[in-house]
């Protein structure tokens, strides 16, 4: 087959381009497995930093290290001495938010990615994308000296085989117009990761909730104080059902206002449940984080000798207005200072995700809560108890916290219910999810490990054309096995191994709709 249409990528233990990807049980496309492994790869200079350093999936594609969490969440750049000046976005969800624009009929400036808004979409439609642009070729962050640069890095690694599969073309970077072109294509690929079931999974307790409330005729946005008991044997505990009524009602918590409960769009506009954001922007009347590392960023300095934060520690975060001052758009312009020191509303989707108990994540655009108590505390009595002051005093939302009235016990609850939206309860039925099993069995090969010979066993769910190839660890392809026509069923084919040394070998099934990849042993 010259052309592969609708393939699906299943990682096993790792990928035929080689080993740095880390196992998934979910069904990639190409694309998806292409931005997968730009994910992963640590594409720096120097080479020690990669996407997951900041979005780790162990807590929700947010900052992975206590020990920087429970201080300045700041994380530092491939160049360890410097640093950036907020903490972490959660990576997942990020691909729902629309493109950036300006609300008329409600005000507010809406969508787009990072903590100030400034990955708009605009230029590859997709505000995720056009994010994942950014951190390369920044100083403080991956540090490539050029676009060039890391299509370099990516046109030598290991699954550089993948992008001609993904984009029909190898790698190319001799002209401007190539540079430009699939520098995007890094952008775009590693934003169709993102929005991937292993990124977005809606695989959370609160997933079974919503829909098994939607089977009973029930409205989950309806939920409040005074009904929450009509929502029980659903799927949530009393507890954190009185929670989520708390968190919804006007009268009480107020959560939803910004943290709405109305589904989404997915991809193929099909209906997904809540992501918990309305995606504007708010000051929340934050107080600075005194451990953030960017303050001392006045003494370190960039490749031209300027300091990476010439105001030291009087440097002020100007959120939103910060990125509309500079805005090319006038009008956007002249509304800078009224956004002044507003950050994006966040999805609370995996905002409790963790390890373990014990692990410390940081909260709010510049990390300086520990804990989803603290934040809540903090919503519930910011106006009311002795908190420091606001990093930002102008444009401070005073409607919908600050003085919420609601006990220790009721914060609790709220907490208990943020709980129930960490991925990964029921990964066997989620909303987003391709797994292996739809597409067709795993291919097994036994014996395994094996010696001279090993037979591999498949099935396949209807006619047409198959490849089997086998390749190395390297991503070079040493044996082709099948490579025309079958019937559907199942089907074995014998791998004879003459002339390989020992190793481990990927051995990758392809029909029209879908690929399969699983690992062979050679060992004498």
């Amino acid at each position: 087959m010259s052309k592969i249409i609708g393939v699906l990528a299943i990682v096993v233990a790792a990928s035929v381009w080689g080993s740095t990807a880390v196992a998934t049980e979910f069904v990639l496309t190409p694309k998806e497995e292409l931005g997968r492994f730009l994910f992963f790869d640590k594409i720096s200079e120097p080479n020690s930093m990669s996407c997951a350093e900041c979005h780790g999936p162990s807590v929700g594609f947010t900052g992975p290290i206590p020990g920087v969490n429970r201080r300045g969440a700041v994380y530092r750049g491939a160049i360890p001495q410097r640093f950036g000046n907020r903490k972490p976005p959660s990576a997942s969800y990020a691909t729902v938010s629309p493109v950036f624009d300006f609300d008329a009929g409600e005000g507010l400036f809406i969508g787009g990615n990072f903590w100030d808004g400034r990955a708009t979409g605009e230029h590859l439609g997709n505000p995720a994308a056009d994010q994942a642009l950014g951190p390369f070729l920044n100083p403080v962050e991956q540090n490539n000296p050029s676009k060039q640069v890391v299509l370099e890095k990516v046109a030598g690694s290991s699954y550089a085989s993948l992008w001609e599969v993904v984009w029909g073309e190898p790698l190319a970077y001799g002209t401007p117009a190539e540079i430009e072109e699939n520098y995007d294509r890094i952008g775009r690929a590693i934003g169709e990761f993102e929005a991937s079931p292993e990124v977005n999974q809606f695989s959370s307790k609160f997933d079974v909730f919503w829909e098994n409330a939607g089977i009973a005729g029930m409205n989950v946005a309806a939920i409040n104080i005074g009904n929450w008991q009509d929502y029980s044997s659903l799927g949530l505990s009393r507890k954190e059902l009185e929670g989520l009524a708390l968190f919804n009602d006007e009268s009480k918590g107020k959560c939803a206002l910004c943290h709405v409960l109305d589904p989404v769009e997915g991809a193929s506009g099909n209906e997904l449940p809540p992501v918990f954001t309305d995606f504007s922007f708010d000051n929340l009347g934050v107080p600075k984080n005194l451990d953030n590392p960017f303050y001392d960023m006045d003494e370190v300095y960039l490749d031209d000798g300027s300091p990476i934060n010439p105001e030291g520690a009087a440097w002020i975060d100007p959120g939103l207005g910060g990125f509309l001052e500079n805005h090319p758009n006038p009008a956007w312009q002249a509304m800078a200072a009224e956004n002044y020191g507003k950050h994006k509303v966040p999805t609370l989707r995996n905002v409790a995700k963790a390890p373990s108990e014990n692990f410390t994540k940081a909260y709010m655009h510049n990390g300086v809560f520990k804990s989803l108590r603290e934040v809540v505390h903090f919503y519930n009595t910011r106006d009311v108890e002795d908190w420091p002051d606001p990093e930002v005093p102008e444009n401070v939302n005073t409607d919908e916290l600050g003085d919420l009235g609601l006990s220790r016990a009721e914060e609790k609850l709220i907490v208990q219910f943020m709980g129930t939206l960490s991925d990964g309860y029921n990964t066997g039925r989620s909303h987003n999810t391709r797994r292996s099993s739809t597409v067709f069995d795993q291919p097994r090969i036994a014996p395994n490990p094996f010696t001279r010979h090993t037979t591999l066993d498949y099935s396949l769910p209807s006619p047409g054309s198959v490849e089997i190839h086998v390749f190395n660890v390297a991503g070079q392809r040493v044996a082709t096995l099948v490579d025309g026509f079958q019937e559907s069923g199942r089907h074995t084919t014998r791998f004879v191994a003459d002339g390989l040394p020992n190793g481990v070998y990927f051995v990758r099934l392809t029909t029209e709709h879908a690929t399969a990849t699983t690992k062979a042993i050679v060992l004498e």
